[in-house]
């Protein structure tokens, strides 16, 4: 499934140049100056709605440039990319629409000290903006509140009022946690899976994670899996936790609508991250307290409701954002101040507020097969979307350049971001993430560790030479013993909030009335 995702993903986002008519004579008696006033220079917009809905344009220096979207797919000016034709509902429509903007910045002021002015010069206070609802007539408050503009933005970085355990900053995001100098910094590496655990994945699971793999300080390598709900066997998620592992999760309805999860109200991510968790612990029996961490579908991020919903409900971190390709890669950071990185990848609606909440970064992979010839390429924040990499050879270049950009800089921790799925589809790239896993572990400065782990040493940065004691990564250091059920109860159930559909849950617990779902997470029924 992930596979024809990204596949789908790719062939979208392939944007070709337009053929047949000349652009010259599409262009006749267009005022370029007019069109492109006041434009931003990367929006796409239509000359005519009566087309076919394939050609658009962008302004640039030297005048209109024309872009076609492949056969077969249209393109939408509200998401501004190509999609296929049935799903694409704005053709009439020529651009994206205006939204006004409220007047932030002039030479005087123009409203009384603590106020600002919306978009028609009225002044409102100032904490009315960006707060999620309209207040200004022309609903304008609201529609200036990325990272760099809100208002009431999170300060920048001030490591005199931010200091660890509990806060953690740095200007541009690259400083080593404690002063430590990069030779006396373990090498983390965290492995992390998205998706359902069942059936499908569980005996890679068990090769990768078989035991027998050990870090310098004698424990197993551990992985972190953001686990969504539908199709997981919750027996199997029991024993991942107790072998170590560490359990996230990844939503309980996983819809396919990315504007559900970037526009989504501090309600619906409540429902779809404390939702997951509520099931997780009751039917993989987790007891302990130890889901602290979420990561958004397709990393669609939810902006400042997502954040303090997690902050209300004890979410430790999230897993969502993501960080350019850049010289140094950035270590992960609290939210109390401004993120230290620009606001990458879907829908750009990273929080912009302080938030109580560390935010485990992705840094993108280098996906370059020759990184000292190649030209540059954008970097990749899940392995398997690097559509380039097509060979088990591929991989292991890809594994071990980005192992290097990261252990000769700053050795911020090396995140390798899989759906299992993937790393099935050709059994050269499991082989070759074995190997490299195993000649790693061959260092005496590599360890293999959950997310949390990660934020523990953060907490309180350890030198190489002490990690051996380091207490915090010596729980379920080497676990032994026998899963909880051998044979989980296999339940058929349905659900109203699913008609026509019986789905299995797997579990070692009792059978609930109800399959879980977002009304009723707990299976025990609901009343309408």
């Amino acid at each position: 499934m992930a596979r024809r995702h990204w596949a789908l993903f790719v062939s979208i986002m392939c944007l070709c140049m337009a053929a047949g008519k000349s652009q010259q004579e599409k262009l006749e008696g267009v005022d370029v100056e007019e069109v492109c006033a006041d434009r931003p220079a990367d929006e796409y917009f239509r000359l005519e709605a009566d087309g076919d809905c394939r050609e658009v344009y962008r302004c640039t220096k030297s005048g209109l440039k024309e872009i076609q979207c492949p056969s077969g797919l249209a393109f939408d000016v509200i998401k501004q990319t190509c999609d296929w034709k049935a799903k694409v509902t704005n053709c009439d429509e020529k651009e994206k629409p205006r939204k006004a903007q409220p007047i932030l910045k002039t030479d005087e002021p123009i409203c009384p000290e603590g106020k600002l002015s919306c978009g028609d010069g009225e002044c409102l206070d100032k904490e009315l903006f960006c707060n999620g609802k309209p207040d200004c007539k022309d609903e304008s408050d609201e529609n200036a509140c990325s990272v760099d503009e809100d208002p009431n933005r999170a300060p920048e970085c001030d490591p005199t009022q931010c200091a660890l355990p509990d806060c953690f900053c740095s200007a541009d995001g690259t400083r080593i946690p404690g002063g430590i100098e990069p030779q006396q910094v373990p090498q983390m590496i965290t492995i992390t899976f998205n998706g359902a655990v069942n059936v499908d994945n569980i005996d890679l699971y068990d090769d990768l994670f078989n035991g027998q793999r050990q870090n310098p300080n004698g424990c197993s390598i551990k992985g972190t899996f953001f686990v969504s709900h539908k199709y997981t066997n919750y027996s199997a998620v029991q024993d991942l936790h107790r072998r170590g592992h560490e359990i996230s999760v990844f939503s309980l309805t996983h819809k396919d609508d990315p504007n559900y999860w970037s526009g989504g109200s501090y309600d619906d991510w409540l429902a779809e991250m404390a939702g997951s968790r509520l099931i997780v612990e009751r039917f993989a029996n987790i007891t302990d307290g130890s889901i602290i961490g979420m990561r958004a579908p397709y990393l669609r991020v939810g902006g400042n409701k997502q954040f303090e919903m997690m902050a209300d409900q004890f979410f430790v971190y999230d897993a969502s954002i993501t960080a350019s390709l850049g010289r140094v890669p950035i270590w992960p950071y609290t939210l109390y101040f401004r993120m230290p990185h620009k606001c990458n990848g879907n829908a750009h609606n990273c929080p912009s507020r302080s938030h109580p909440v560390w935010e485990m970064v992705m840094n993108e992979l280098d996906r370059r097969d020759d990184p000292t010839f190649d030209e540059s390429l954008p970097g990749c924040h899940m392995v398997d979307s690097c559509s380039n990499v097509a060979s088990g050879e591929q991989f292991a270049r890809l594994l071990r350049h980005n192992f290097n950009r990261h252990y000769n800089s700053n050795r911020a921790p090396l995140g390798l971001h899989f759906h299992a799925s993937w790393l099935k589809s050709k059994k050269e790239y499991r082989d070759e993430l074995v190997k490299f896993i195993e000649e790693m572990l061959g260092r005496n400065d590599v360890f293999f560790v959950t997310n949390l782990q990660v934020i523990q040493w953060m907490q309180n940065p350890t030198e190489l030479n002490s990690l051996r004691d380091f207490q915090e990564w010596k729980e379920k250091c080497d676990v032994k013993g026998q899963p909880y059920c051998s044979l989980p109860n296999a339940c058929p159930l349905t659900t109203r909030e699913l008609p026509g559909e019986t789905l299995r849950l797997f579990t070692c617990m009792e059978c609930p009335n109800n399959y879980p779902w977002i009304l009723d997470p707990t299976g025990d029924g609901f009343s309408v």
